[in-house]
């Protein structure tokens, strides 16, 4: 562990670099927090110092709702957001939303469709439902491009639900069908 005045230093400076390497407890307040934490400082006086979150729990001081110091820097809870958005695109791209609709897709992130929606915005510039398109489409090119799969095959495969629905989509983004693409790249590879 720090010494006190090592970590009362890092703490009135908010510095990044001890952050995860120990926590201070407000004994008025029975809160501990990062050292960097946005929180008004507290009297020099009124703190202590741990070497890790569960020791400051094990001394009866309870997390801060603010900087959350029982998650350790950099770990998936600390993301948050961007740790959700994460998981939905791995979801997305392993073909959650080819059967299910954004409600589902909410209900295994356990969070609102609504609140989905608005972390797509943010972090991906695009909705759920475009996302999910944008995957298919990679999926079936490389499909046309790599094999010699049927056309309905690799609309399937891809994770269209009609022939239909893939020619029409493949048309709007690439202003061509599907075969015209294969033979086009079969054409470049000769």
């Amino acid at each position: 562990m720090l010494d006190f005045d090592t970590c009362n230093a890092a703490r009135l400076r908010r510095d990044p670099a001890y952050d995860g390497l120990f926590f201070t407890a407000v004994r008025t307040t029975r809160i501990y927090c990062r050292p960097v934490c946005p929180a008004k400082q507290p009297l020099t006086k009124n703190v202590i110092y741990y070497p890790s979150a569960p020791a400051a729990e094990r001394a009866g001081y309870r997390p801060c709702l603010r900087c959350r110091p029982e998650t350790a820097p950099f770990c998936p809870a600390w993301n948050g957001a961007k740790t959700t958005v994460e998981r939905a695109l791995r979801l997305i791209e392993g073909g959650a939303l080819n059967n299910a609709g954004v409600g589902e897709l909410a209900d295994r992130l356990g969070i609102g469709q609504r609140h989905v929606s608005r972390l797509f915005q943010r972090y991906v510039g695009a909705s759920p439902l475009q996302t999910a398109r944008t995957f298919r489409l990679q999926r079936a090119k490389r499909l046309l491009n790599d094999t010699d799969l049927p056309v309905t095959e690799i609309a399937y495969r891809a994770g269209f639900r009609s022939v239909r629905r893939f020619n029409a989509t493949f048309v709007e983004i690439y202003g061509r069908p599907p075969t015209a693409l294969r033979g086009r790249s079969r054409a470049l590879d000769s």
